[in-house]
Order: C-alpha cells, then sequence, then structure tokens
C-alpha cells in the first residue's frame, strides 16, 4: 500500500470480504431464531382452541421465555468470551432447536410454561452473543449498518415465517395424526439444529484465528480494533471493567430503552396474527400473507435507517424520529372502530418505527462500552431490556381477556414507545453524534 487511495480501497475491500463471510450466515441464524421464539403467536391460532387456553395463558406463556433470558444472557456471554465464539453459538442453536421441535409434546398450562422457559433459557445469549461478536470484526463506523442489517432478519423472520406458518397450519394438520399445530413446532424446529452444527465449522472466534483472511488483512483488522480500543480508553465516559457496567447509570437508562422498544416489537410479534385474524381473514394461509407486508417494509426501513445514521455518523434522532413514529402508529391502530385495512396500514408504521429504533440503538451501548464491561453490558441490557418481550404479551393477555379487544392494549404499546424516545432525548443531550474516530481514515462507502 503506497497510497493514501490505495490503502482505502485495500480497507474497503477487506471489510467487504468480512462482510460477505460472515453476515449472510449470521442473518440465517437469526431469522430462525426469530422463528422459533414467535411461531407460538401463529401455533396459537389452533393450539389455543385445542388445549383451552385463555389470553392470558397464553400470554403468560409467549412471555415466560424471557424470564430465563434475564436470568442467563449475562453468563452466557462472559463464557462466550472464556470459550469462543464458535463453539458457544452453535451450542446455542442446537439446544434450542430441539427444545424448539418438542413444544409439539404440548399438552396443557404446565407443559407449555415449562417448554417456553426452557427455549429461552437454550437461547439465551444468541442476540448479545451475535452483537458482541459483530465487535470483534469491527469498528463502530461499520457497526451500526451490521447490526441493522443482521436484525433486519426479525423482521424478514416475519416476511418468510409467516406464510410457511400459515401454509403448515392449513396442509399439515391431522397428517400421521399430529395437529398443524405440531407439526409448526417440529418442522421449524429442525432447521435450527442443522446450522447450529454448521456453525462450529463456518464460524471464527476473530479474525487472527480466520484462515480466509490474508495475513495483511488479519492484520488491517487487528490494527483498526486495537486503535479503537485505544480511543475508547482516552474517552472519559466509556466503562471498561464488569463491575463498571452496573455501576453506570447510562446503562441503566439503555435497559430502559431497550425495554420500551422491545415492548412494542413483541407486541407485533406474539399478537399480529390474532389481530389479523379477528380483523380481516381466519385463513391461516392468509394470515400469513398479510402479515408479510408490516415486517417487509419494517424490514427494509430498519436497513435505510441504519445505513444513513452510519453515513451521518447521528444517532439520537435517528432514533427518536423512528420510536415517535412507532408510538404514533400505535395510539392510531388503537382507534375504536378502525378498519382492518387501516389497521394493518397503522401497524405497518408501527413496524418501521420499532424496528429502525430497535436497530439503531445499539450503537449508543456499542460506543460506550469496553471490554469485559461490552461483554456484560451488552447482555445485561438486552437481559433487562428483553424483559419487555415478557411484560408485552403478558399484559395483552390479561388486557384482551378483561376488555374482548386490542384497543387498550395497542395504547399500551404507544406508550412504551414514548418513554423510549423520551429517555433517549435525556440519555443523549450531550452527545448526539456518533464519536469521531480520529485515527481511523475515512470509508469510501
Amino acid at each position: 500500500m503506497t497510497t493514501t487511495a490505495s490503502s482505502l480501497e485495500f480497507e474497503n475491500a477487506t471489510y467487504r470480504k468480512v462482510t460477505w463471510r460472515l453476515m449472510p450466515f449470521l442473518f440465517l441464524c437469526y431469522i430462525l431464531n426469530y422463528i422459533d421464539r414467535v411461531n407460538v403467536g401463529f401455533a396459537k391460532l389452533q393450539m389455543q382452541q385445542d388445549l383451552g387456553f385463555s389470553d392470558a395463558v397464553y400470554g403468560t406463556g409467549a412471555g415466560i421465555f424471557f424470564l430465563a433470558y434475564f436470568f442467563l444472557e449475562v453468563p452466557s456471554n462472559i463464557l462466550m468470551q472464556k470459550v469462543g465464539a464458535r463453539f458457544w453459538m452453535a451450542r446455542i442453536m442446537v439446544v434450542w432447536g430441539i427444545v424448539s421441535a418438542c413444544m409439539m409434546f404440548i399438552r396443557g398450562t404446565t407443559s407449555f410454561y415449562a417448554l417456553r422457559l426452557l427455549l429461552g433459557a437454550a437461547e439465551a445469549g444468541f442476540f448479545p452473543g451475535i452483537i458482541l461478536y459483530l465487535t470483534f470484526w469491527y469498528t463502530r463506523r461499520h457497526r451500526v449498518k451490521m447490526i441493522a442489517a443482521f436484525m433486519s432478519a426479525i423482521a424478514l423472520s416475519g416476511v418468510f415465517g409467516g406464510p410457511i406458518s400459515g401454509w403448515i397450519l392449513v396442509h399439515m394438520s391431522g397428517l400421521h395424526g399430529l395437529r398443524g399445530w405440531q407439526w409448526l413446532f417440529l418442522l421449524e424446529g429442525i432447521p435450527s439444529i442443522v446450522v447450529g452444527l454448521m456453525a462450529m465449522f463456518y464460524l471464527d472466534d476473530g479474525p487472527a484465528k480466520a484462515k480466509w483472511l490474508t495475513a495483511d488483512e488479519r492484520d488491517l483488522l487487528t490494527k483498526r480494533l486495537d486503535e479503537e480500543e485505544e480511543l475508547k480508553r482516552r474517552e472519559a465516559h466509556v466503562q471498561h471493567t464488569f463491575l463498571g457496567a452496573f455501576r453506570s447509570g447510562k446503562v441503566w437508562a439503555f435497559c430502559l430503552i431497550y425495554f420500551g422498544f422491545v415492548m412494542g416489537n413483541y407486541g407485533l410479534g406474539f399478537w399480529l396474527p390474532q389481530i389479523i385474524k379477528e380483523t380481516l381473514t381466519k385463513d391461516p394461509w392468509r394470515i400469513g400473507l398479510i402479515s408479510m407486508i408490516p415486517w417487509g417494509v419494517g424490514a427494509v426501513a430498519m436497513i435505510l435507517n441504519g445505513h444513513h445514521s452510519d453515513v451521518t455518523g447521528e444517532r439520537r434522532w435517528h432514533i427518536v424520529m423512528a420510536g415517535t413514529i412507532g408510538c404514533v402508529a400505535f395510539a392510531v391502530s388503537g382507534l375504536p372502530g378502525i378498519s382492518g385495512i387501516a389497521g394493518i396500514i397503522a401497524l405497518t408504521f408501527a413496524c418501521v418505527g420499532v424496528m429502525s429504533a430497535f436497530t439503531t440503538f445499539w450503537a449508543l451501548p456499542a460506543a460506550t462500552l469496553s471490554g469485559t464491561a461490552a461483554a456484560a453490558g451488552i447482555a445485561w441490557i438486552n437481559s433487562v431490556g428483553n424483559l419487555g418481550a415478557f411484560v408485552s404479551p403478558y399484559v395483552v393477555g390479561h388486557i384482551r381477556d378483561a376488555t374482548k379487544s386490542m384497543t387498550l392494549a395497542l395504547m399500551v404499546l404507544s406508550v412504551s414507545c414514548l418513554m423510549s424516545v423520551l429517555l433517549v432525548l435525556v440519555v443523549t443531550r450531550t452527545d448526539n453524534r456518533a464519536p469521531t474516530e480520529a485515527v481511523t481514515p475515512p470509508i469510501t462507502r
């Protein structure tokens, strides 16, 4: 590399190579993860009647998954740092695939709660582990774009998973004496086991162990990551130690911000099929097709928002504007007497807002935490934040049982987004842009 231009070209080419190697596989893993986590929303369309569950029982079972998450995510992320990402990610995927398939054996409330709790324990550590894993490869200049691309799997799991789940419910029910919801759990659990075994051979623990990179490429990536760590150490607001993450007021604020957005996200994930059934069609296949609309539009929006945030280096208003759209859209979707079509349009905007805020949010803790604090802090934010995924279906289920309507439930989701937006404004009032990385040459996009 004799000129600045050739250095930049080499650096861009190296990061493109890393992205094409890692991101499609991680993207596939997260699609499978999210389908196995929320396919209970489609299974509910048959399972609730077969097993005699109330909406409160379903909501509690859907959300209880995240209690295990809360207790096990931090230990999981710490262990991943010690044993390596390759083995740990493979272990998580294989175990959750097995537990997800075993959901076909649910016979009543107790087995429903127990298996959902076990599934949460099996999956604990996957998402914060991937966020941490990306910090092993990418500096924060690239990270929001990568996180947005990775998290678009949430939306695309709805695009792909909805029609597939609807088709299974319609066409597999009764085959070999199994109901459609039992086939759904079995057939959607097996791919996670297969891809988990593949992860053991495909992933590397970091650039230093990646044989598919040249020596120069490994040196470049390692150098950039070392430069970022040095920059973080010079920034007074950065936390480095395990205990430092838990003592940081910002970390606790991040937990609440994420909690609010998670409430909105899982309100959609667990209840959208039921909303469509009650307002537009009772056909599971058509429900699956209609559910593609909010998730498909949300996937595009979140990638565009994350990319623009990376290009401009601005985080605060990208999160605030997206969260505000989600807040208003949830409120509109819950207006009494709103038509089914208008309701789906409003929920599409809610999906756009929540998913766009969701992804760009992770740039904030990534810029604040370093070293061991990153492993502990990211997992802790995700753990506490994901309690929103327990509260959301639990509260919605009890509200529906009490009111026989989604109106008040959707207003609760609107308020949760509003809380997150206000907290972002407070937390970022003095640093609304991404920290400058003077040690790293600009990257052409």
